[in-house]
C-alpha cells in the first residue's frame, strides 16, 4: 500500500526564483524511517539538502534533521530557513509565533521571523590556525590561498574578490581532504553592497558546489567580524546561482538573515 508525504521545494537566501539554495521540505509525523530511507529520499531530490522535520509537544517546537544526496549533515542553514519559511508561509502553523526551535544534531536552534526576513540564531564556529599549509592543496583549486584555517570544514582565504568567482576547483582532489568540505573566501571589491564573499565544495557529501550555504557562514561570521571589525555585515555567495546573508556576530553565537521564495509542492509515495 502506497503512503503518501508532501513535499516542498523553497528556494533560500534569495529573493527570486532560481537564485539562492533549493531546498526540499518534507513534513513528517512519528517514527522516522531508517537513516538509510531517509539518504535514499535526499538522493532521489538531488538537491544539496533535504530537511525532514515533525511536531514536538511544545508549541512552535520541532526536531529537525538534513540529509544531502550522501550523508546526514550536523548543521543546514538554508534548508533550516526553507523550512522556516514553510512553516510559516506555507502551511500557516505558527503565525503567531515569534520564533521556532529546531531540536538537532547541533543543538537547540531558533529562527526568527522579522520584517519578512527569517534569521537563523547559530552557534559560532571560528576558524583556527592549521597545521596545513597552502602548498598542500595546491592540487585543489588553480590558484593557491594566502592563507588556510580549520573549523569543522578547511577555510581557504585569498586577496581577491575576482579570484573567488573564477576559481576552478578540481572535485576529485576535494574528495580527499581531511576535513567536511571546503570554503573559499575573500573581502568583497571596494564599493560593493557586500563585506565578503565565498563559495562552498563538499563533493566527497554529494555536494560539488552548494549554491548558498549558512553553516559556512558560522565559521565565516567571526572570521570577517574579526578583521573587518565590524560586528553586521552583509555577505555574497559567489556560485552561479548567488545568495544574499544578512550577517551579525553575537559572540557564540551568530545571526544569519535572508529570504525564500517557495518553487514547487507536491506529493512522493512511499510502499
Amino acid at each position: 500500500m502506497k503512503q503518501e508525504y508532501t513535499i516542498f521545494q523553497v528556494d533560500a537566501f534569495t529573493d527570486s526564483l532560481f537564485k539562492g539554495n533549493p531546498a526540499a521540505v518534507v513534513p513528517w509525523e512519528g517514527e522516522w524511517l531508517p537513516d538509510t530511507k531517509l539518504i535514499e529520499l535526499a538522493a532521489e531530490n538531488n538537491l544539496s539538502e533535504t530537511a525532514f522535520y515533525r511536531p514536538r509537544k511544545e508549541p512552535g517546537e520541532y526536531d529537525l534533521r538534513w540529509f544531502t544526496p550522501g550523508v546526514e549533515v550536523d548543521l543546514c542553514g538554508h534548508a533550516t530557513l526553507a523550512t522556516s519559511f514553510a512553516l510559516y508561509e506555507l502551511l500557516e502553523k505558527e503565525e503567531e509565533t515569534p520564533s521556532l526551535k529546531f531540536h538537532t544534531k547541533s543543538g537547540l536552534l531558533e529562527v526568527f521571523r522579522e520584517d519578512g526576513k527569517y534569521y537563523l540564531d547559530f552557534p559560532s564556529r571560528p576558524p583556527v590556525n592549521t597545521e596545513y599549509s597552502p602548498e598542500d592543496f595546491l592540487d585543489c583549486f588553480d590558484l593557491k590561498a594566502k592563507e588556510i584555517l580549520k573549523a569543522r570544514d578547511i577555510v581557504f582565504v585569498f586577496e581577491k574578490e575576482s579570484e573567488i568567482r573564477n576559481l576552478i576547483p578540481n572535485h576529485e582532489a576535494l574528495k580527499k581532504i581531511p576535513f567536511f568540505a571546503a570554503i573559499v573566501t575573500a573581502p568583497a571589491d571596494p564599493g560593493k553592497p557586500y563585506d565578503f564573499v565565498s563559495r562552498f565544495f563538499a563533493p566527497a557529501k554529494g555536494v560539488p558546489e552548494d549554491p548558498v550555504t549558512g553553516s559556512s557562514h558560522c565559521t565565516l561570521i567571526p572570521y570577517w567580524s574579526k578583521k573587518l571589525v565590524k560586528k553586521n555585515l552583509n555577505a555574497y555567495q559567489a556560485s552561479p546561482r548567488g545568495g544574499h546573508l544578512i550577517c551579525e556576530d553575537r559572540e557564540d553565537r551568530v545571526r544569519i538573515g535572508g529570504t525564500c521564495k517557495l518553487y514547487l509542492k507536491g506529493s512522493f509515495y512511499l510502499e
